[in-house]
């Protein structure tokens, strides 16, 4: 049963819901799973047992045969006849991790099959996103017979034509949706969302088909790798990337990560140490520590230095490269932390409040909008698009919610915009400068005649609710074996029960964040974070309330630690 809706601010109304019971709970509480791990297991749509059990201790053998991918075979067979007749291969990576990523995975495993290769990542000013006719024309500058995309070109028609034009082949490996205009038959693609595509998994980012090319290609050219080197790369842009990680997903990210943590690669061990890292590493360790590091250079300009950190095996300059990676990241930081500032500003005077967000300014920087666009989606519980302005052009990213499919919904205005893609929770677009108004008054309303009001109201669904004393080291372990967490494997969501009260006053740190200890009706007594809570702290202080959070590991005093989400007056009444 939902609880009564609560004012949260001028804009939200904030719900805590019960988790509905997957039926298949039932079967595996009766095959000897515990009563939480079995609903939280059949919630991520885990219905039987042997499934279950794989679910819990991802390993190698759950990878699929890489041959099922179409396109791939044709791809090995191309780049072993450029090694047999020593042609040169061009690699045209995204600028984001997961084009990184497994731009370095391909770079490195072609050169180790002794192929010459030319990896080449768009400037997201100078270039924009993608395969462009300016790589054609770089290729062929390198001499180059070949040219394969990472994590781009299924929608690259242009590119591919005057590609094909000029006597290169060209292979595209990629993951996002086709565009209307299919790629000429001449391209070899690699895509598991192509519509007649028979491949058992279908959420695999740039990275994960990086490293599926890679393995079959170092397989038939007589060096094969050992998988896992290759994962701890392929890692980085999986769970960046922000896919599902189910399937196999859960395979790359969990082997990955272990990788990671004991990877000899001077850059990767230069970069965890500047940013703190220690094993055992969590995929929020990619997603908020080294991640962003990598994403810094690609956001403002160029990649190039990401690429070359991941590529290097000098210890020298792979520290230089890491503090180099450090201080663009700050930049981007200061960047964004303006971006959203001042679009937070140009919402907040809206009355009422769209049911879709639109901003634009000449002010602001295209690289970073995307991950403004993320914030302020998550802010105002609706789907946001932030652009920035170029005399007559304007360029950027929205973000959207759970409930609202962003692809779909705005691409029937497709033929308004010279570029368009991305997925349902992300967009990249352009417009013309002229057109916004109007584009921002017709999404508004039809945002409105299609979603109503539902998007106002902020859900939060538990699937744990106990008191702090139930929070047990037992139960804990169960909630580590769900790891790693990410899109398609929520963290469990649990509501710490009250009325509670703080042990003594928070303690504040680091940049507005706040620590203490809850106190529960029956004793027990659990350890709160709050990152960004400090302006909430009175919440807290005034007692008798309860908690939404999520069960972590304490890093520093061990043990498991609440990570804030919100609280409320306890309730009389229990759902």
């Amino acid at each position: 049963m939902p609880s009564a809706p609560s004012k949260r601010n001028d804009h939200l109304a904030v719900e805590w819901r019960w988790a509905p019971v997957a039926p298949a709970t039932e079967t595996l509480k009766a095959a000897g799973f515990p009563p939480h791990l079995a609903a939280l297991l059949a919630r991520r749509g885990v219905d039987d047992p042997e499934t279950a059990r794989t679910y819990l201790a991802p390993d190698l053998g759950q990878l699929h045969e890489p041959t099922l991918l179409s396109g791939l075979s044709a791809a090995v067979e191309r780049l072993q006849r450029a090694r047999e007749t020593a042609e040169k291969v061009a690699l045209v990576g995204d600028y984001d991790v997961d084009g990184v990523s497994g731009t370095a995975i391909l770079t490195a495993v072609l050169r180790k099959c002794g192929i010459e290769t030319h990896p080449m990542l768009p400037h997201r000013m100078h270039d924009g996103y993608g395969f462009q006719p300016v790589h054609v024309e770089r290729a062929q500058e390198a001499d180059c017979q070949v040219v394969i995309t990472v994590d781009c070109g299924t929608t690259s028609h242009a590119a591919a034509v005057a590609a094909l034009e000029a006597g290169l082949d060209v292979i595209v490996t990629d993951h996002h949706l086709p565009g209307d205009q299919a790629l000429p038959p001449q391209v070899i693609e690699i895509n598991p969302r192509q519509p007649d595509s028979q491949y058992p998994f279908a959420e695999l980012c740039g990275a994960g088909l990086a490293f599926k090319l890679a393995q079959a290609l170092a397989e038939a050219c007589g060096q094969p790798v050992d998988p896992r080197v290759l994962l701890r790369i392929a890692c980085l842009g999986t769970v960046a990337d922000m896919v599902p990680l189910r399937g196999e997903n859960r395979v790359i990210a969990t082997v990955g990560l272990d990788e990671l943590a004991r990877t000899r690669s001077p850059g990767l061990r230069a970069l965890m140490r500047l940013a703190g890292l220690k094993p055992p590493l969590e995929a929020a360790d990619i997603g908020f520590r080294i991640g962003p590091r990598l994403n810094a250079p690609g956001r403002l300009a160029s990649a190039e230095a990401a690429l070359e950190l991941l590529l290097c095996r000098d210890a020298q300059r792979a520290e230089h490269l890491a503090v180099e990676l450090d201080r663009t990241n700050r930049e981007r930081q200061e960047w964004e932390r303006r971006v959203t500032k001042e679009a937070e500003a140009l919402f907040k005077a809206r009355d009422p409040l769209p049911a879709i967000l639109l901003g634009w300014s000449e002010e602001w920087h295209r690289g970073v909008v995307g991950i403004a666009a993320g914030r302020l989606a998550r802010t105002f519980n609706r789907p946001t698009i932030l652009l920035a302005v170029d005399g007559d052009s304007a360029t950027g990213s929205g973000r959207s919610i759970p409930a609202v499919h962003l692809y779909d919904f705005l691409k029937r205005w497709t033929d308004e915009m010279p570029r368009f893609g991305g997925h349902a929770q992300a967009i990249g677009l352009t417009v013309q400068t002229e057109q916004l108004e109007d584009l921002r008054r017709r999404w508004e309303e039809k945002a409105v005649e299609e979603w109503g009001a539902e998007v106002t109201l902020r859900t939060y669904e538990y699937e744990l609710a106990m008191t702090p004393r139930q929070i047990t080291p037992q139960l804990f372990q169960e909630l580590r074996g769900l790891e790693p967490h990410g899109a398609g494997n929520a963290q469990p969501l649990v509501r710490v029960r009250g009325p509670l009260n703080l042990l003594r006053a928070p303690r504040f740190f680091g940049n507005g964040h706040l620590s203490a200890v809850a106190v529960g009706p029956d004793g027990g007594r659990l350890a709160v974070v709050g990152w960004g809570w400090q302006e909430r702290a009175e919440e807290l202080a005034a007692g008798d309330f309860e908690m939404l959070g999520y069960i972590e590991s304490d890093r520093y005093r061990g043990g498991p630690v609440l990570r804030l989400l919100d609280v409320r007056p306890a309730a009389a009444e229990e759902n």
